[in-house]
């Protein structure tokens, strides 16, 4: 039988995982267009966008709106994988580590490298995806591969490329979560402390979390 410190870790990454999917397919227009203008940026020659607009006017002008979608399976996918992976190599490492150290909290020491830990494992598992993914947002509109096909384009180290920034980035969910679960913390904690010491703990409420 799975132990309930796995449950536990399952249910937060599902949890995060699913909200992942809901802001990644809100936002995947803006992400389209920066991804394009980013990589034409980078490039050697004459530049077609002047400004982060200018691909949105592109689209709407050419009436290939929906091309800002381009991709979006394969995102989706990354990104649900991701987070799945991330928040649960997050939480059962933060519990891995309650229980070994006997500590009743993490420090924000160990909370940054636990987080970083399970960034890690994160970006070297959703590398391919990640880069296929950004070779359809920056494919001609209206002409983008399907995701194997995509894949299967170069070699598998081809697919990896970028993994050692990706693994340098990790400092970002790792600082991100890292101040999540701090300003949680003191935020349950002075709910708490206008309590009765025996109530039972809270829990944030759905825009609280938002908020913090």
């Amino acid at each position: 039988m799975m132990s309930s410190i796995d449950l536990e870790s399952i249910s937060e990454a599902t949890s995060g995982a699913i909200g992942s999917l809901v802001s990644t397919t809100l936002l995947y227009p803006l992400d389209t267009c920066k991804t394009r203008y980013q990589a034409e940026v980078g490039a050697h020659g004459r530049r077609k966008y002047r400004n982060l607009s200018d691909v949105l006017w592109e689209a709407i002008s050419n009436r290939q709106v929906l091309s800002l979608y381009q991709g979006l399976g394969t995102k989706n996918l990354q990104s649900f994988i991701a987070q799945f992976v991330y928040f649960y190599g997050y939480s059962y490492f933060k519990r891995l580590y309650l229980k070994k150290s006997g500590a009743i909290k993490i420090g924000t020491k160990a909370n940054l490298l636990l987080a970083a830990a399970a960034g890690a494992c994160t970006a070297i598992v959703t590398q391919p995806l990640d880069t296929a993914a950004s070779r359809m947002q920056t494919t001609s509109f209206g002409k983008s591969k399907g995701l194997w096909k995509t894949l299967t384009e170069g070699t598998w180290s081809d697919a990896f490329d970028g993994l050692g920034i990706s693994l340098l980035l990790t400092s970002n969910p790792a600082i991100q979560y890292t101040v999540f679960d701090q300003l949680k913390q003191r935020h349950l904690g002075e709910k708490l402390d206008k309590r009765d010491k025996g109530s039972s703990p809270e829990a944030l409420s759905a825009f609280s979390a938002f908020l913090v």
